[in-house]
């Protein structure tokens, strides 16, 4: 057993926890500076790393803004992608831009998901990259994608999901543990969305946890549908054959929510195998990949759509079909308020 991490990270752990108190300080007497853009901002963020089912929110709230008139832009960091000091207009709202390498595997499937709804920018500059979406855009409305740590742009309104399957991911901050900062950050959130509810036997006691750490800010219980299933090349599956035996397999924050989806979809897995967030996937990886699901009879294989735009360059050298989800938010005419009244803001 290799006890290096359990006695080397929990200090780093504490060091990180006192930088953030520290610089959360700053910002809160004025020290470091935060900007404002001459336009609504909606945060969508988490205080664990990946997997709380962010992407699809963020989908979600871009498209209830578009109702509201509102000419909307995603702004993002890009993690993963080739040159992160780089900006990059993924998508300008009708055409996509940029490659999944030049955008990041999240923005660019916003940016396929979104087509004819938003733009989508990435850029660690995210003040920088509206003032640049108002002008040249036409940009009225942004939705700040995995925002509620970026402290330096100003918001509207601060979402919050969290994971019902697993809240708090053990309860320590990096690099020990998965918490970006402590469970009380909540407390600074407009409202929580608690995501993927029908895979929870009981979200009361999160209920009651997250009420007591956020204030009593409003909180909304989700459930993540499948929205379509379909074939790499992008036909959609009218009636996808849930049976037989089938292989998963995902590089995302949270797999086993992905595994529970499948067998609560009724897919027969015989097989799955899970790679870090975000994995650059190599044709190696899709070989040995598909030669240890055949072995254990899988006739087929499954992924994300986030997986999916990561290998198109590949031979998959089996059918391999995607599933394609969305939030549903329950009592949503409330959410929805709370939207309105962000952006009707001064």
């Amino acid at each position: 057993m290799n006890v290096f991490p359990s006695l080397v990270l929990p200090p780093l752990s504490a060091a990180y926890r006192a930088m953030m108190h520290a610089r959360l300080a700053l910002y809160r007497r004025g020290t470091l500076p935060v900007y404002r853009l001459a336009a609504p901002v909606i945060s969508v963020g988490n205080v664990t790393t990946g997997g709380t089912g962010k992407t699809p929110l963020v989908e979600r709230i871009c498209y209830l803004l578009t109702l509201e008139g509102k000419k909307v832009c995603v702004l993002t960091r890009g993690y993963g992608r080739e040159n992160p000091k780089m900006r990059v207009v993924v998508s300008d709202g009708t055409e996509i831009l940029a490659t999944e390498r030049e955008a990041g595997d999240e923005p660019f499937l916003l940016a396929q998901n979104l087509k004819g709804l938003a733009a989508v920018v990435s850029d660690a500059d995210r003040f920088s990259a509206g003032e640049w979406a108002m002008s040249e855009l036409g940009a009225d409305a942004f939705v700040l994608d995995d925002g509620f740590q970026h402290l330096r742009l100003a918001r509207e309104l601060d979402i919050v999901a969290v994971d019902a399957t697993n809240p708090w991911s053990g309860n320590q901050l990096l690099p020990y543990g998965r918490l970006r900062e402590p469970v009380s950050g909540l407390s600074r959130a407009d409202c929580i969305v608690i995501t993927r509810c029908e895979q929870s036997d009981d979200t009361r006691i999160l209920e009651n946890e997250i009420g007591r750490l956020s204030r009593n800010r409003p909180t909304f219980l989700s459930q993540m549908k499948t929205k379509t299933v379909r074939a790499m090349t992008g036909t959609v599956m009218t009636s996808p054959n849930r049976s037989g035996p089938i292989g998963a397999f995902c590089a995302v924050g949270n797999p086993q929510s992905f595994f529970r989806h499948l067998r609560r979809d009724g897919f027969q897995l015989v097989f799955t195998r899970a790679f870090p967030d975000h994995h650059v996937y190599s044709q190696a990886d899709i070989s040995e990949l598909v030669r240890d699901a055949k072995k254990q009879g899988a006739t087929k294989m499954l992924t994300t759509a986030k997986d999916a735009v990561k290998l198109q360059s590949f031979d998959l050298e089996i059918e391999c079909q995607v599933l394609e989800i969305e939030v549903s938010i329950d009592h949503e005419e409330r959410f929805i308020a709370l939207l309105q009244n962000a952006i009707s803001k001064p």
